[in-house]
């Protein structure tokens, strides 16, 4: 870690000088106790596996793919999956009002569950249809064919069934049992299911966040979605098994910069090349770093989660947990000297900037008349699209680069309360399903998913994000949007028994 080193290097331990700088803070340090819901009792959820595993299979033969390129779109894979889901799940289908929405291109998928009593607040869950494509050069590494939905070794295996369609089915599954035994929900329930969440949602969650705002909902009690799903060691310095539960998401702009002149013959070349021009922007660019910032969502995850971490570290953890807006102590720069060690934990703490295209050239003996290079940014709060390409701008310092926003930029959501009902009621359910013998926590989400549509709004204030699966390791994890894409058979099970018992719990919000 960067903080031992740095000190190491004076001939001071690392325990030293944490504990020197937190005696003022000793307060802190002693109420710095776990977080976690102790003596929940499990549940079991009798489920029809057999049927559910079969229509997850089935579900993942549908290539709905999102190409970064939105005119490569396979409307027929859309339109027979929602034919798909109609026959698989017909209580579902008689029972709820069933709406295909979406703009300029209706495919996203908006259920109404209409509640006991109208006056109580809906609850909303969220997930998404589309999934990424497989790239030609990867598909010798799957050990199964990415949309064959093949059921082998004790796995469900292909693209989307671990990002997301495993969510859709689980939400559908829970919901069809309820159905069947006569159940009803106390509030009213949405499902929404979107069409373009792996290109930032603006057909699909954006319009019918909109058109549920625009229809006069004025707050829903709890929204869930996608994030992390369970993994052990999935948090650096944390062994155990994890479950983590966003309440707050970065934000997400994309910015080209080009520049645009003369071309010509290589054996001419120019001082500057157009390539070598926009190169040294870039290199500026990754050189002017957005600072460290230490977000609310980040002091709350580090009061559930720090507990549970290296002792000799809690001190800082708690001076974050417990830690004012606008200061920063001496405790927590040398936090923030130690999470920077990490590219997880590092993203936290500030916006980030990626650099993820760059296009240039047609011929080796020919110089480029363009130059193009895209950048991705996850934005704290407050870093808008203005403020971002204004930082650039100072960054680079060349009139000759254009810089325009070319995605559909959101900003950093508001932040759920994980205090309130809904986290509790999450929390409970994780632990009805899998026990207590797991580390819960809030978790502030360095990537984004849809409902940060509905999170941006007044109306949704508590919006959770997690995804309702237990994975082996962190190697189950790369599946997400990688190669060899698959969830346990058994493990699907549990994953219908949380969305059926997280129905129930809603009721007691």
């Amino acid at each position: 870690m960067l903080l031992r080193n740095k000190y190491a290097a004076a001939g001071l331990s690392l325990v030293a000088i944490i504990a020197a700088s937190a005696f003022a803070h000793a307060d802190d340090t002693q109420n710095f106790s776990s977080m976690q819901m102790e003596g929940v009792e499990q549940v079991t959820i009798d489920v029809d596996l057999d049927g559910a595993v079969e229509r997850l299979s089935r579900a993942v033969q549908f290539p709905t793919i999102s190409n970064q390129d939105r005119d490569d779109f396979d409307t027929a894979a859309f339109d027979d999956y929602h034919a798909f889901l109609v026959e698989a799940y017909p209580g579902v289908h008689e029972t709820l009002k069933r709406e295909i929405l979406g703009d300029p291109r209706p495919y996203s998928l908006l259920y109404t569950w209409e509640g006991k009593n109208p006056d109580l607040p809906p609850a909303l869950f969220y997930a998404h249809q589309d999934v990424v494509p497989v790239p030609d050069d990867s598909l010798d590494q799957w050990d199964q064919e990415p949309f064959s939905g093949v059921v082998a070794d004790g796995y469900i295996w292909g693209r989307g069934v671990l990002d997301d369609k495993n969510q859709i089915h689980g939400i559908l599954e829970a919901a069809e049992m309820k159905i069947k035994e006569g159940w009803q929900p106390e509030r009213t329930l949405y499902f929404v299911f979107g069409q373009d969440e792996e290109v930032g949602g603006p057909e699909g969650a954006r319009y019918i966040a909109e058109v549920l705002e625009k229809r006069g909902i004025e707050r829903f009690a709890f929204v869930m979605d996608e994030s992390a799903p369970l993994v052990p060691g999935l948090f650096p310095g944390l062994p155990d098994n994890t479950a983590l539960i966003g309440i707050a998401q970065k934000g997400f702009v994309s910015l080209e910069l080009a520049i645009n002149g003369v071309g010509g013959h290589s054996s001419q070349p120019p001082e500057e090349s157009n390539i070598g021009i926009l190169a040294k922007a870039i290199t500026r660019l990754e050189a002017a770093q957005f600072p460290y910032r230490i977000h609310p969502a980040l002091r709350h995850q580090y009061r559930y989660l720090g507990p549970e971490l290296d002792e000799t570290l809690q001190p800082l953890y708690a001076a974050v947990a417990f830690g004012k807006e606008g200061e920063m102590t001496d405790l927590e720069k040398q936090f923030v000297e130690v999470m920077a060690g990490d590219p997880v934990t590092r993203a936290m703490m500030r916006t980030t900037i990626a650099v993820t295209m760059f296009n240039a050239g047609i011929k080796d003996n020919v110089l480029p008349p363009s130059a193009t290079a895209v950048v991705n940014f996850r934005p704290m709060p407050g870093d808008t699209p203005d403020v971002i390409i204004e930082h650039v701008k100072k960054a680079i310092e060349d009139d000759r680069i254009t810089i325009r926003d070319i995605s559909a930029s959101t900003p950093a959501t508001a932040m759920a309360d994980p205090t309130g009902p809904g986290y509790k009621a999450l929390e409970k359910t994780i632990r009805q399903i899998w026990g207590n013998d797991l580390v819960v926590a809030p978790f502030f989400v360095i990537g984004g998913s849809d409902s940060k549509h509905f999170q941006a709004r007044p109306f949704a204030p508590d919006v959770f994000t997690i995804t309702g699966i237990q994975l082996e390791n962190t190697k189950e994890f790369e599946g997400f949007h990688g190669v060899n894409e698959r969830i346990r058979v058994d493990e699907y099970g549990k994953t219908i028994g949380f969305f059926y018992q997280m129905m129930d719990n809603l009721d007691d919000l």
